[in-house]
Formats: C-alpha cells, structure tokens, sequence
C-alpha cells in the first residue's frame, strides 16, 4: 500500500504486520522465590533510557513457567501501554537482553527487513498520533487500545534505507544532545548563582554599603527585637479591636453568615536554640538571629475542604508554586462562601508549602492579588507583619540554603513525603535586621535575580526549541525527508511481500495467548 507524499520505494503497513506482539504479566508476590532469580522483569517504570539492558526487579525461570509473562527476545521494541505517562508520551525502549515484562507492557519483535532502531524511532516520531488515536477513553489509568496500536498505519522504508535513516537520526541527535546537556549544566548553574547571591545577602555582604551609609539609622540587635516585639504586640491589639467591632456589627445584622473569627493570641516564644549559632552564617552587628515567629501573631492553615474543576474562586495548592512564585495554569476552584472568607489570600501573602517530596517541602511563594483566591490544606500562610518584615525579605531567604538546611533537619519523613508543622516554622532561625535595609535587600536581590530569570527563560527557550528540532528531524525521516533514495535498494513493496509469505509459511505472527499455569508450592 503506498501513500501520497512518500517515496515511491516506501509503503504504509499496520504496526501489528510488523512484527511478533507479545504481552507479560506479574507472577505473584506471595512466593518469594519467583522473585529471585536473575531474569529482567520490566515494568514501565524502568522504560526511562532508550536502550535497556537491565531492570529493577528480576525473575526466576519458576515465575515465567507459572505466570502470563514470557521471556521476550533481544531486540524487541517495548511500548507501554498502561500508564499515568500516557497522558503526554509514549515510552519506547529496546531490550538488548532477553527478558520478561509485565502486563503494562507490549513487546514487537520485528519480522527480519524490520530494523528494531527504525521501527523505535518510528514509533516516537508518530507519538502525538498514536497518542490521539490510539488511546482508551473513560479509564481510570491512562491507556492505549492495542486492537488500534497493531492497526496504526507506520511508514516502511526499503531495508538499507532503514538503516542509513536510523545511522542519520543518531548522528544528529548526537548533537542536539550535547546542547541539551549544555543547557542543563548552565541551568544548574544559575541555580549555584542563585544560592551565592541569597547567602551574601543574608550574611549582609549586599548591603554593607548601605550601613556605612546609614551608620546613624542601625539599631543595636536588643533595640531591633524589642521594636519587632512591639510591633507584634501591636498588632495583636488592632486585629482584636478589628475583630471586636466586626462581632458587634455581626450581631446586631444579618446572623446568617457565621460569627467572625477570633484572632490568634500571639504565643510566648522561647529564645533560640543556642546549639543553632554554630551552623548559622555571621550577621553583621546591627543584625539578630531569632526566632521567624516573632513576625507572625500566628501561621495558618489552609482549607481542607473539597475543591472542583470550576468555581468562583481558585484554590491554590503546593503545585502552584513554582521558583517563588504562582503558576496560575492548573487551578481547582471553590463557590463556599466561608471558605472564601476564612482563607482569601491578601497581597503579599507569603505561603509555605508544609508537605510535599522531600526535595520540594519547605519552598514558599508570594500572593501578589494577581486574582481572588484562596489557599489549600497543604500549606501554611506565614501572616507576617508587614510592620516588622518585607514579605520579599521573607520569601527570599526561606528559599535560601540556610532556611532549606534547617528545614531538612527539622522536617518528618513518610512514605515518599516530608512534613514540617507550624510549630516548626515559627521555630525557623531569622535574621532579623531594620525594614529600611531588608527592603535595599530586596532591592539589590530583585535586579540580580531577574539576571538569572532573564537567562533561565533563554534556556528554556533553546530547550523547548530542541525539542521541536527533534520533532522536525523525525518528521523528515519518516516522510522519506532526511536522507536520499537508492534506485538500488529493494522496495520495501517487495520486502512486505516477502514477509507476508514467510508468514503463511510458518504460521509466525501475532502470538496466541499463554494459559496461565498454577505456581508450583515452595518446597
């Protein structure tokens, strides 16, 4: 069968005439023996490289003899076809050793004239296609039909060009790889440029400049905690007197919204953790380590309510936040009238992300009233005062390394999970130091982060770049684009054919299905 558009020496086949298919399966986990031996069981979990030559888990010959899966031959290309992944791509890999896979898998070991390479490439150059076409609907885990994967039509190319197409692939992918491994080096590298701005400024290196300048301005580090202090107390007293009059408008109005909420008594805290000192950095005379509550008549957690796909209001959760900052892309709403009274964000909200990998917990980003919105269960509004603290200030140095350190140190492990509590964010060590130079901070800190930013959006832009050059050479290849024709080369009419008629000759093709054997009691 020929298409328009591909050399005349080129054909269209249905995937499934390409090759022998063969499922897998899990043996069970009840015997541990099956589990032992020294066979690759796949899963597409380990579908993350091109070419495999081992896998995390392993096999005895016992548990191929008594389950669904087989032993499948080298060189066979592995599609997953039931995963999460499948929203947005195909993995494909070949095996260079024998080896089993589970059910999520599909093995086609290609028919000889079918380069492996070829079919691979082929195979993640019609991705978007397989994955529109190709997919279940209405299944709780992403998936692909395999009745429509065998019956996906995929160009052939004449045996010989099929090798010079996958040999001029490699090569440029070659380079494109180089400039992404360029990238990512220079990607790591602003973050290393990042972290050394955040630790000067920090350590008051950024501004001792400023306090030359302004030696008349400093206070001693005893004036500063008291002042922080009084400025707590403060506003304590204005939250209560808020909170006072809107108790005596509520009950003599409308009683049919609920009873305002009574302000947090601000805690008592204890003095910092003298052991602390030694792994902290040196401040600057005018400066003071203390305790982050001290800023704060309390931290706040966010809504534990049920969110939708639409509302009136977005709920912002821990994925939101995205390099100290809200990505605003992948929202879920609320229309409760209380939820949106108890948790509406206000500018300069700074929030903590409480839970999440352990990697990840502990990042924080700012509310800049970019829309209505409130917070999740998973974080914690930090409620500093503005009186005391520059939101800015407190949102640069929490994603500085020090703040991490600690985080670290206090932070609970679960299951693939970390935790850090309110209690132990107002326990947090803060270098405390006037408003005026925390705002030059942020100052000096805005111009030389938005280098970075400016950078890092040029990396991105190159990276999202290579990736549409990598779609692009694709294309050409499987439109018969990327290298030229050999008027010699064997059509590849004639080697379908040819397949065709070995087929009916030996009865190879699609694979009948293995009974499932009873596993053998351990003796």
């Amino acid at each position: 069968m020929t298409t328009s558009g591909l050399p005349e020496s080129w054909v269209v086949s249905p995937l499934g005439h390409l090759g022998v298919w063969n499922g897998g399966g899990t043996p069970t986990k009840s015997n541990p023996a099956f589990w032992k031996g020294d066979i690759p069981w796949v899963s597409p979990k380990d579908i993350k490289v091109a070419r495999l030559w081992d896998s995390s888990d392993h096999l005895s010959t016992g548990a191929i003899e008594a389950s669904a899966t087989t032993v499948i031959p080298k060189r066979s290309v592995l599609v997953v076809t039931r995963s999460g992944i499948l929203a947005h791509t195909l993995p494909i890999a070949i095996n260079e050793v024998p080896l089993a896979i589970n059910q999520d898998l599909k093995a086609i070991t290609p028919f000889p004239g079918i380069d492996a390479e070829y079919l691979a490439w082929a195979l993640r150059g019609l991705e978007r296609r397989i994955l529109k076409e190709c997919s279940k609907h209405g299944t709780t885990v992403h998936s692909v039909e395999v009745s429509r994967l065998q019956a996906f039509n995929v160009p052939v190319a004449p045996r010989q060009e099929q090798r010079r197409i996958v040999a001029k692939i490699e090569d440029l992918f070659s380079e494109l790889y180089k400039g992404i491994d360029s990238l990512k080096t220079a990607r790591r590298q602003l973050e290393v440029y990042r972290q050394a701005v955040l630790k000067h400024a920090f350590e008051g290196n950024l501004t001792a400049q400023w306090r030359e300048e302004n030696k008349d301005k400093l206070e001693t580090p005893k004036e500063l905690l008291a002042r922080v202090k009084g400025e707590r107390a403060a506003y304590s007293e204005r939250q209560f007197q808020e909170w006072r009059s809107a108790v005596k408008k509520w009950e003599g109005g409308d009683r049919r919204t609920n009873r305002p909420k009574k302000p947090l008594s601000p805690k008592l805290l204890s003095k910092l953790d003298e052991h602390l000192y030694p792994g902290l950095p040196h401040l600057p005379e005018s400066w003071v380590w203390e305790k982050l509550g001290w800023m704060t008549c309390g931290v706040e957690y966010g809504t534990s309510a049920k969110s939708s796909k639409s509302g009136r209001v977005p709920v912002l959760r821990m994925g939101n936040i995205q390099n100290g900052t809200f990505d605003w892309t992948d929202l879920v709403y609320t229309s409760d009238n209380d939820e949106i009274a108890g948790y509406l964000l206000h500018d300069g909200d700074v929030l903590f992300n409480r839970t999440n990998s352990p990697e990840l917990v502990g990042k924080t980003a700012i509310y800049r009233g970019e829309r209505p919105a409130i917070f999740a269960g998973y974080l914690i509004r930090v409620n500093q005062i503005s009186t005391a603290v520059e939101s800015e200030y407190v949102n640069f140095f929490l994603n500085s390394d020090v703040a991490r350190q600690y985080g670290n140190s206090v932070k609970t492990d679960g299951v693939n999970q970390s935790n850090i509590n309110g209690a132990k964010l107002v326990s947090y060590p803060f270098p405390y130091c006037s408003i005026q130079e925390q705002r030059e901070i942020v100052r000096v800190l805005g111009e030389m982060m938005s280098i970075a930013d400016d950078a890092e959006a040029k990396i991105h832009a190159e990276v999202e770049r290579s990736v549409v050059l990598r779609q692009a050479i694709l294309m050409k290849a499987f439109a018969g684009q990327l290298v030229p024709q050999d008027p010699n080369d064997e059509p590849a009419a004639v080697l379908l054919e040819k397949i065709r008629l070995d087929r009916e000759k030996t009865g190879r093709g699609a694979p009948t299905a293995r009974r499932k054997r009873k596993a053998k009691p351990v003796e």
